[in-house]
């Protein structure tokens, strides 16, 4: 597949009409002009149509990589893009602009990588070290923490990202000494002060933190950011406007909540009077 400015790719509503017939079995894979679709579809990953990033390209990756339509060598290719400036790193730093869908989804389409090298093992301890850090470094610099955007549908960066993590977690190739790295990335996410999470973000943070608990993550890490957070809102709310100190308390008081009726089901039933010993010392 060749990613130069110089190829040749189809107009959304072009892929739109491909993807649909796709979709509902009109075409098959093995007719369309494979490299020229997914080329389409990566140029259109970001799309502010919903229906044309969510549902037909989120939607038609997922079928292609899930039932082993795309070679070894594709799916290589396709992560070395996604690893990108221009995916993952699209416009980082920004909030409140479109950029945010193709990093988000960027992110989908890692995960979706990575879940078949899960199965299927064809990726290198190396690359595997770099997707880790790659996602390590965009989670530190996303700002655009919007889930669901008025006509325009699911960002969901930090939700996105959790899942991708989720993975990459699972992956036997990660040495769980980066546990510890990753988990401090993820958690510092809790402390958005610019608005609240809408959209059940705190559930998919915590979905990788357990997997790495489940893997041999130490509780002790976890009780120390447990108990290290009344002094980092105290030392925030002075130089929060007031406004922004509620969002942040209500995004920590969120996150803890979720985490006690999480764990209460698990082997980690233990984190559950820190956890309510925390909430009761927020204010």
């Amino acid at each position: 597949m060749t990613y130069n400015g110089d190829f040749i790719r189809l107009k959304e509503e072009e892929l739109k009409l491909q993807l649909m017939k796709l979709h509902t079995k009109q075409l098959s894979w093995q007719r369309v002009d494979q490299e020229l679709i997914l080329y389409s579809m990566m140029k259109n990953i970001g799309s502010s149509d919903s229906g044309l990033r969510d549902t037909l390209i989120y939607g038609t990756f997922s079928n292609l990589i899930l039932e082993n339509k795309l070679s070894v060598s594709v799916l290589e290719e396709l992560l070395e893009e996604c690893l990108s400036n221009k995916f993952l790193y699209n416009g980082i730093g920004e909030s409140d602009t479109d950029s945010v869908f193709t990093r988000a989804f960027t992110t989908l389409l890692i995960a979706l990588i990575l879940f078949q090298d899960n199965k299927n093992d064809f990726l290198s301890v190396r690359k595997i070290n770099e997707v880790k850090d790659s996602l390590i470094k965009y989670i530190r610099q996303e700002k655009d923490v919007r889930g669901f955007v008025p006509h325009k549908g699911w960002a969901h960066s930090i939700a996105h990202v959790s899942d991708t993590f989720y993975e990459l977690i699972k992956n036997k190739k990660l040495d769980s000494t980066y546990y510890k790295e990753i988990v401090s990335v993820i958690w510092a996410k809790i402390f958005v002060s610019d608005d609240v999470y809408h959209h059940d973000e705190e559930e998919r943070m915590l979905i990788p933190i357990l997997e790495m608990l489940q893997r041999g993550l130490s509780v002790n890490i976890i009780l120390e950011l447990l108990e290290s957070m009344t002094n980092e809102l105290s030392q925030r709310k002075k130089k929060l406007p007031e406004q922004n100190y509620w969002y942040l308390v209500a995004n920590c008081k969120n996150f803890l909540r979720t985490f006690y009726f999480v764990v209460s089901d698990s082997n980690f039933k233990s984190l559950q009077p820190v956890i309510n010993n925390v909430l009761l010392m927020i204010k």
